[in-house]
């Protein structure tokens, strides 16, 4: 075991836009060697990525990923990369203080507010105590797992296990305190997943343009994963699209796919012939998100499109 014989520690990676780094934050996070050491610490262990309000960042924690390995990087002497797992982005960005009041520790030992920014200079990678971290991401997963929003997300008892339904009733300070057992459980991630992407697409299925919503506030409309989380594929709102259950069906099997450009790409020859009205506006771009931060990412739409030419 990477931890083994050593205090289990949590970390914070900042991450920002055009930092010039090379990030793909959901697999890799990219550093210079000064915070070799302290990665390394982290192997096995989870992190949280921070945007800090440098490059327009929100200033505020976005996502929980783990920590594989560390890699050197082979082109750019001096510099590493952390291998990342299971990132997860948060419901919404937690600010990096609530109400005056920091969520780091050592944030909040600091007497002057105008001296956290120096303090965290040469900071990107750090350490945080593990009831830290499980206070921001029990904050970050609030709509996920309020009990209001159950039936919305299929996390009522008629669509969860046992142990995710114990996990759900804890009060929130032991939901904390087994936060990580809540950020590995498939149908919580799903609930997540599946909350983000149908919010992205006003819970409108993106082929049909049908949006219905059922009893409880669920929608019709389901989140699809276009690079399935099975072929390691992320569970980001840029790697979904929200489809009506027979669209979702016919997607998974790649049965119908899309452009670069966002229009429907149909195997007329393996589609039921009843169901081909659904794409009678084939060369219409499909519904997108309002934000178009939020639209499928290209090289996600390009690996299922290159299943549905195989299919």
């Amino acid at each position: 075991m990477a931890n083994e014989g050593r205090a289990v520690v949590k970390g914070i990676f900042d991450t920002k836009r055009n930092s010039g780094y090379d990030d793909e934050i959901a697999f890799r996070y990219h550093f210079p060697r000064q915070y070799r050491a302290i990665a390394e610490s982290l192997v096995g262990d989870w992190i949280i990525y921070r945007e800090p309000q440098r490059n327009g960042g929100r200033r505020a924690y976005i996502a929980t990923a783990k920590v594989i390995a560390i890699e050197n990087d082979p082109e750019k002497p001096g510099h590493a990369y952390a291998v990342m797992d299971e990132y997860e982005e948060l419901d919404e960005p937690v600010p990096f203080a609530r109400d005056g009041r920091y969520w780091e520790t050592a944030l909040r030992s600091i007497p002057d507010p105008t001296r956290i920014g120096a303090h965290l200079q040469g900071k990107s990678i750090r350490t945080i105590p593990d009831a830290d971290f499980a206070a921001i991401v029990r904050a970050g997963l609030s709509e996920t797992l309020a009990a209001d929003n159950a039936i919305r997300l299929e996390l009522d008892p008629r669509h969860v296990d046992g142990l995710t339904q114990e996990l759900l009733d804890l009060p929130l300070v032991e939901q904390e305190r087994r936060i990580e057992q809540i950020l590995m459980n498939r149908k919580i991630r799903e609930a997540s997943f599946r909350r983000k992407v149908c919010d992205a697409y006003d819970s409108r299925c993106a082929i049909t343009g049908l949006r219905i919503i059922n009893g409880g506030g669920k929608s019709e409309a389901q989140a699809a994963h276009i690079w399935s989380v099975a072929d390691g594929g992320p569970d980001v709102v840029q790697n979904g699209i929200a489809l009506s259950a027979t669209v979702h069906w016919l997607f998974d099997r790649h049965l119908i796919s899309l452009t670069d450009d966002y229009r429907i790409l149909v195997s007329h020859n393996k589609v039921p012939s009843e169901l081909r009205t659904l794409f009678a506006k084939q060369m219409d771009r499909i519904h997108l998100p309002e934000d178009a931060r939020l639209w499928p990412h290209p090289a996600y739409v390009a690996r299922h499109r290159e299943r549905f030419s195989s299919v």
